[in-house]
């Protein structure tokens, strides 16, 4: 547990990777690897919700994480997901982006409009870069930084969530 006792902390993208990678053919870490990456720069979402997003997406239809990313990596390369894959991935990845509670407004001391808009730059830059190379380490780890950043920064609880509390924080009017 953390020293404030309320979240354990959190794993780094490389973590979830290598905890996800099964001990079978080589083959399969890179094919994760590289879906972790495609569901963190479509959704937005930091590694350990990515993997949540594969694990629910495999129970929905039946079969492993590794069968889904090897579908979803298939997808991208101009295979047909099959229907029901696909309808998994998206009812999980729209899932994640929410927390099941309402977002309230920003309350308290709001961050600085500059601070706010570095951070979305840099998370656009991951996406981006995640878009390019889904399986890159170095990609992984920054976007998964950046998103965390991005919901500390907003107090959010989801990396969707903390993006649409930061584009109406830049929105409104400086004071």
């Amino acid at each position: 547990m953390s020293p404030a006792g309320n979240r354990p902390p959190r794993p780094t993208a490389a973590a979830v990777i290598a905890a996800d990678t099964p001990a079978g053919p080589p083959a399969a870490a890179p094919t994760t690897a590289r879906a972790l990456g495609m569901l963190m720069a479509a959704t937005p979402c930091g590694a350990r919700d990515a993997h949540r997003i594969l694990a629910a997406a495999a129970d929905l239809v039946r079969t492993t994480p590794d069968a889904v990313a090897a579908a979803v990596v298939e997808g991208s390369c101009g295979t047909p997901v099959p229907v029901h894959v696909e309808r998994a991935v998206r009812r999980a990845m729209e899932a994640a982006r929410t927390s099941g509670r309402p977002a309230g407004p920003l309350v308290g001391i709001l961050p600085a409009r500059t601070r706010v808009e570095e951070v979305l730059t840099r998370l656009r830059g991951c996406r981006a870069r995640l878009g390019v190379a889904p399986e890159d380490p170095a990609a992984l780890r920054a976007m998964d930084d950046a998103a965390y950043t991005l919901c500390v920064l907003m107090g959010r609880s989801t990396v969707h969530e903390a993006l649409l509390a930061a584009e109406a924080h830049l929105a409104r009017p400086a004071t």
